[in-house]
């Protein structure tokens, strides 16, 4: 998957890999946090369960061949804007800052990676039996849970709850991503499982 984002970007293999190490976890608690209201559980177990069930993972080299298809990108973006909103820019510059890339590049990997998440999620669900808000909010916490050192919790409500005016990089220059922890179980394994380690 990496050097399929990769690929797809014109981006150095290792700074993706970091980019899409940094970002999984921000945007799995964006989509805990969005998920923790009624509406949006009901609005996220309804997109696991049509455009995002899991399929576009059965076919990646399909899909990095030749170019990932902008059809892709823009549901990407979509699923960005639904999760991160406001902050998007915010989180795109931070994680931009401890990558080594600009912005927008953090931004064209996210929107690859994006629907690549869903689809993943999508697979859980299915594996999982998962049909209610309750289940896919337990589904979230549990991937995220094996990512729960206090300052990477930390760090992530932080970058979430950033205000959007533009000092969001100074707030978490010094933050714990900066770190090469690994971590176990939980949020680890799904980056194993999406990067095939």
């Amino acid at each position: 998957m990496v050097s399929g984002v990769a690929g797809s970007t014109g981006t150095d293999t290792n700074k993706t890999s970091s980019v899409l190490t940094m970002a999984l976890p921000v945007l799995m608690k964006g989509m805990e946090r969005n998920a923790s209201s009624p509406e949006g559980a009901a609005s996220l177990l309804n997109a696991l369960n049509n455009k995002h069930d899991g399929s576009i993972l059965d076919n990646l080299s399909g899909l990095f061949n030749g170019g990932v298809d902008d059809s892709v990108k823009q549901d990407g973006a979509g699923i960005l804007g639904h999760i991160l909103g406001g902050k998007q820019k915010g989180v795109q510059q931070v994680i931009g800052q401890k990558s080594g890339l600009d912005a927008d590049t953090v931004g064209n990997i996210l929107k690859i990676a994006a629907p690549l998440v869903m689809g993943y999620l999508g697979k859980q669900k299915n594996n999982q039996n998962i049909a209610s808000s309750g289940d896919l909010t337990r589904l979230l916490g549990g991937l995220l849970g094996g990512n729960s050192a206090k300052s990477e919790q930390n760090f992530l409500e932080q970058i979430l709850d950033a205000d959007g005016d533009g000092s969001v990089v100074d707030d978490v220059a010094g933050m714990l991503l900066g770190g090469n922890k690994k971590s176990g179980g939980g949020l680890g394994g799904m980056l194993g499982g999406l990067f095939g380690k």
